[in-house]
């Protein structure tokens, strides 16, 4: 039965800076959620810490989509900049608020943030702890809830189970000991698993076209807790908020009701090898000549080592060399691949020659080229070359095709 009480949300609310593909806003986890249920319809109260230029523009924004503020006044926000969406961000941070907010409420939802803590009594509450150095507790702040969801990733789920275990095992520890009647842990290209009542169920990401990465989180936490709060079960409110996901990346907003519902993205599967342990191989293909150069090849091979994939990188793994040398090695190595990525911008010679040979040996191959025109590109475009402008979909496309092998 639908609950109609509103959800509140705290959390964390910052400026966010990108640099490519440009973005200047102010949202943060907190923000972000309040839009995101607002727009599927549900009715919301966003708390948080704000400067008076994010107070104005929060409450802008809430009388547009609908949302209800109470929000405490302080002196800066916290600023998030990124080069790019996959990047480490820089932020500068505020001084943390001594003065913490209390929220007591039907519905909640927490997340963790920087610039100050808030206590939450709840009958429904779902918490995401936001923190990649030291995850704490829903209950360590003496905050409260009948019923209790925790969104993680692994580290954090890791962390606050103590067990170095299977996603199943460190789930089962956070529902006996840590007080929670859902707990998800998501796992990136696989998905996420939910658990609850000793049962564990997996659900699927999804491709899109393109990836806006920035709070693709925070929009999963929101949906979520929509549809779990409003009497779905975990799973279902779960494979709801993935897709709701997979929309706000593909499009940069925040799906309503009757768009989720003809929105039909293809789920993420992995290969048999894959969920057996296995790390695709991924030849990186891409000039290293210049200052720039080089540090786009090693932003990919960071990027790609990161979601899992095990990266051979001439630069990295060859240097410099003989031509002969470097000729056998390489193509030693895109032989012994399963995909090859390209930073084509330039069409250097030595990276066309490495699609063409990857190509003539049936490897996928996946090219990002942000300046190059249609018609430089038309060649490994018609011969099935997956080419994206963008720098995130580039490296998420990589990584789907090659799970998929």
């Amino acid at each position: 039965m639908m609950n109609a009480s509103p959800i509140h949300v705290v959390g964390g609310l910052y400026r966010e800076l990108c640099m490519r593909p440009g973005w200047r806003e102010i949202y943060g986890s907190a923000g972000r959620a309040a839009s995101a249920i607002a727009a599927s319809g549900g009715k919301v109260y966003l708390h948080g810490y704000a400067d008076s230029i994010a107070d104005e523009a929060l409450k802008q924004r809430g009388a547009l989509e609908g949302f209800e503020l109470e929000l405490t006044v302080v002196p800066d926000a916290t600023t998030f900049h990124y080069v790019h969406g996959l990047a480490t961000p820089t932020i500068a941070a505020q001084p943390r608020q001594v003065d913490e907010l209390t929220i007591t409420q039907e519905r909640v939802i927490r997340f963790g943030m920087l610039e100050g803590d808030a206590v939450v009594h709840a009958t429904w509450a779902v918490y995401d702890p936001q923190n990649v150095f030291a995850p704490v507790h829903f209950t360590k702040n003496g905050s409260t809830a009948t019923h209790l969801a925790l969104v993680l990733n692994r580290y954090e789920a890791r962390v606050l189970s103590g067990v170095d275990g299977s996603p199943e095992q460190v789930a089962q520890a956070l529902t006996s000991s840590g007080g929670a009647e859902v707990v998800i842990i998501k796992l990136g290209p696989q998905g996420a698993l939910v658990y609850t009542n000793g049962v564990a169920s997996y659900i699927p990401a999804y491709r899109t076209e393109r990836v806006w990465k920035i709070g693709s989180g925070d929009t999963f936490v929101a949906n979520f807790a929509y549809h779990w709060m409003s009497g779905k079960s975990a799973a279902d409110a779960a494979a709801l908020a993935s897709r709701a996901t997979a929309y706000y990346c593909e499009f940069k907003g925040f799906a309503a009701q009757t768009q989720l519902e003809n929105y039909a993205p293809q789920p993420v599967i992995l290969s048999q090898r894959c969920r057996d342990g296995y790390r695709p191989k991924v030849y990186l293909a891409g000039p290293f000549f210049t200052l720039a150069q080089l540090w786009l090849v090693e932003q990919a091979r960071e990027q790609l080592q990161a979601l899992g994939l095990d990266v051979f990188s001439p630069y990295h793994d060859v240097g410099h060399a003989s031509a002969s040398d470097v000729a056998e090695k390489d193509l030693a190595a895109i032989d012994n691949s399963d995909l090859l990525f390209a930073v084509a911008d330039g069409l250097d010679s030595g990276t066309m020659y490495e699609i063409g040979h990857a190509q003539a040996k049936g490897k996928p191959v996946v090219i990002y080229a942000e300046n190059e025109p249609d018609n430089a590109l038309k060649m490994m475009l018609g011969a099935g070359c997956i080419i994206s402008k963008d720098y995130v979909s580039a490296v998420y496309q990589a990584l789907w095709r090659a799970i998929e092998l």
